[in-house]
């Protein structure tokens, strides 16, 4: 008999304890705040990279006063904190969200910029081509992507503060896609697929015409011609890389490389 009231009273205790947790959970500290201070608490806590606090503040503020003056602000915050938290599906998405309900937006620019941002520091690292990784292995899309937001950006809001920005960041572009066709062109020659490193050498000559990898994308097609036995191709090629790059280190053995000219790789 005891014992059964001992065990009714540890439940009792126990069902008391959850209960109180319950409700402590349910208690939400934010619900007297005014929309200036959640706004104010929300921006502490994304200064302090705090960002699931930051977002969870600037929801409720959205939801809360979503015709308020400082919806649209905490629609564009959650972007940002989404971005920095390195959370670039939801960022993207947030970005999107904000664009298409506020085209006409004042600070619509930023979200343009911020969306070539969120691209442009995409973890998947296309642009890592220093590291011992096979280049056909990475995804040139977030650079593409990157571009495209960038370029919307110039042209829509050529007077905007983050033009001069995203214009070095086009050019930076350029150059690392440029790149990335020439590693890739590389990578076929090397493996004994010179039709396909013509192909992907041409890219770089037709799409990126006047960036630095273009010298190495011509080198690639003369020694991919003269590997499939296409003479007068690989001659082309080579008066055009003569033409342009007199002085090419590719005619001396290949930059940073010994041995004869034909003994790049």
């Amino acid at each position: 008999m005891q014992k059964d009231f001992l065990k009714a009273a540890v439940l009792a205790v126990a069902f008391a304890l959850s209960g109180c947790s319950i409700l402590s959970e349910q208690i939400d500290e934010t619900k007297n705040w005014s929309p200036t201070k959640l706004y104010s608490e929300a921006r502490d806590e994304l200064q302090n990279a705090n960002y699931d606090k930051a977002i969870q503040y600037f929801e409720k503020l959205e939801s809360r006063y979503p015709f308020g003056i400082y919806a649209q602000q905490a629609q564009m915050e959650i972007a940002y904190a989404y971005y920095r938290q390195g959370e670039q599906a939801q960022a993207l998405a947030a970005v999107e969200r904000f664009i298409k309900l506020h085209p006409n937006h004042p600070n619509v620019d930023y979200m343009y910029y911020l969306r070539g941002l969120i691209n442009f520091n995409d973890k998947v690292g296309m642009l890592d081509f220093l590291y011992p990784q096979d280049p056909t292995e990475r995804d040139p899309k977030a650079a593409r992507d990157a571009f495209d937001a960038f370029k919307q950006l110039v042209d829509r809001f050529p007077n905007s503060k983050y033009v001069p920005d995203a214009t070095d960041r086009m050019r930076y572009l350029v150059h690392a896609m440029s790149q990335y066709e020439v590693h890739v062109a590389s990578y076929y020659y090397r493996r004994g697929a010179y039709l396909a490193a013509v192909n992907r050498a041409q890219i770089t000559v037709r799409d990126y015409n006047g960036t630095p990898a273009v010298e190495e994308a011509l080198f690639i097609m003369v020694r991919s011609y003269d590997a499939l036995g296409l003479n007068q191709l690989r001659d082309d090629a080579e008066k055009v890389l003569r033409a342009n790059y007199p002085n090419s280190d590719f005619f001396r053995g290949g930059r940073a490389k010994s041995g004869p000219w034909w003994k790049l790789w």
